[in-house]
């Protein structure tokens, strides 16, 4: 697989405590990368290396082929979950200073920054501070500030905080837009159901090391369950209930459902497949619900935790 990043065996220590214990991972050119764990499990300490704010003990990080090194600053936008602007700075003087750190002239920051801002319809903001800005103002000046640059990698920790669900809405599109257009992100979040939304691969540190990685798809095919909801409309839902527990695991079930009748959750057992479980409920009624139970983001996160607690 062609991985923008690669991080080998990184270990990283504070005096007696372990924050990353040979932590491995391979982040795909081009993809949206969820970076996953309880709090205090190693992430920002991992994010803090790859932005050479501290160095690894051991181990090796890769960009796009070379080792990483001070000259890759510029292929990187940051944003980080503790907001880093200057307060009682303007926001268009601030936005101007933080692209020419990144190596922009400042007439393609200008024109860059006209885009971004006129896209976001933040144009009249230019003139006032960060601190006369809500959070959610200064977190789009900074969402902009990050990327634009247009850097390879983009590391986002928690972007959509502050941000009320219409514009976190509209910055989950750009992030996707960003990657569509050969970025590569590394998304780190505590909220599964963005998770769930934009990315394809993810990684799960817990306790400083690396328990879970791999495409978002994959994974939940190897935490599948095999469960079913099942609703049939019958005449004797009590007969259909008891020969089915000779073949499967069933047990009650409630979900919201348009049309009355037996609900039950149904466990594929024996070699048995979801074909021949729904060969014979249509053969005892109508089926009006037939629904694999697949786990999400959310649920993953928490099984894998726990059994690695």
């Amino acid at each position: 697989m062609n991985n923008l990043l690669e991080i080998n065996n990184v270990v990283k220590r504070y005096g007696d405590y372990t924050a990353l214990n040979d932590v491995s991972m391979h982040i795909p050119k081009g993809s949206v990368f969820g970076l996953l764990g309880p709090n205090g499990a190693g992430k920002t300490s991992l994010i803090r290396i790859i932005n050479q704010i501290t160095m690894p003990d051991s181990g090796e990080v890769i960009l796009d082929g070379e080792k990483l090194a001070p000259k890759h600053i510029a292929n990187i936008g940051y944003l980080p979950e503790e907001r880093g602007l200057y307060k009682s700075m303007k926001v268009g003087e601030q936005a101007l200073y933080l692209a020419q750190l990144k190596g922009m002239s400042k007439s393609d920051a200008k024109k860059k920054l006209k885009y971004w801002f006129e896209k976001f319809d933040i144009g009249a903001w230019w003139n006032k501070k960060i601190e006369e800005l809500s959070k959610g103002m200064a977190q789009k000046v900074q969402f902009v500030v990050t990327v634009l640059h247009t850097p390879k990698l983009l590391i986002f920790d928690e972007p959509f905080s502050g941000f009320d669900p219409i514009n976190a809405q509209l910055i989950a599109k750009e992030i996707l837009q960003l990657r569509d257009e050969g970025a590569t992100i590394i998304f780190s979040t505590h909220r599964m159901e963005s998770v769930e939304e934009m990315c394809d691969h993810i990684a799960l540190i817990h306790k400083s090391n690396k328990i879970l990685e791999g495409k978002l798809e994959d994974i939940k095919r190897q935490f599948r369950t095999n469960v079913f909801e099942v609703g049939l409309k019958t005449d004797d839902p009590a007969l259909i209930q008891e020969q089915l527990k000779q073949s499967y695991e069933v047990h009650p079930a409630d979900f919201k459902s348009l049309n009355e009748g037996l609900k039950l959750k149904v466990k594929l057992v024996n070699g048995k497949t979801s074909n021949d479980l729904l060969s014979y409920l249509t053969e005892k009624g109508e089926v009006n619900h037939f629904v694999e139970l697949v786990p999400s983001a959310n649920d993953i996160f928490i099984q894998a935790v726990n059994k690695n607690q």
